[in-house]
């Protein structure tokens, strides 16, 4: 990826990810689409996703999935490093969509965060 690509992580099912890309789409600025259900997301990018939004592996856990509440997580004491490895074993656990640019990557909710880094 180079500096000036914007790169969108995201489950193209998800009403929050096609928002996101109608607005991206409406304003016309170009972009790629990761479908992060297919091609995973290492713990080492998952982590520099983090690095760049600037948020903590707890700020990117999807609290309304399945997972989330089987694994307990509300209430666990999991380390970062833990967490990270569980959002790369199983996708649901991400919270979407995720815009990445350059240095710079941002949560995208409510979807107008992307703004942020465009």
């Amino acid at each position: 990826m180079n500096d000036t690509q914007l790169t969108i992580y995201e489950k193209p099912t998800c009403t929050t990810c096609k928002k996101t890309v109608a607005l991206l789409n409406e304003r016309g600025i170009d972009f790629e689409s990761v479908n992060y259900f297919i091609d995973d997301l290492s713990a080492a990018k998952i982590a520099e996703l983090l690095d760049k939004a600037g948020i903590t592996p707890r700020e990117l856990l999807r609290k309304r999935s399945a997972a989330y509440k089987e694994l307990g997580l509300a209430d666990s004491d999991h380390s970062d490093l833990e967490l990270i490895q569980l959002m790369a074993d199983d996708p649901e656990l991400i919270e979407r969509p995720i815009a990445e640019k350059g240095g710079k990557a941002v949560l995208c909710r409510p979807i107008e965060r992307i703004l942020e880094i465009l």
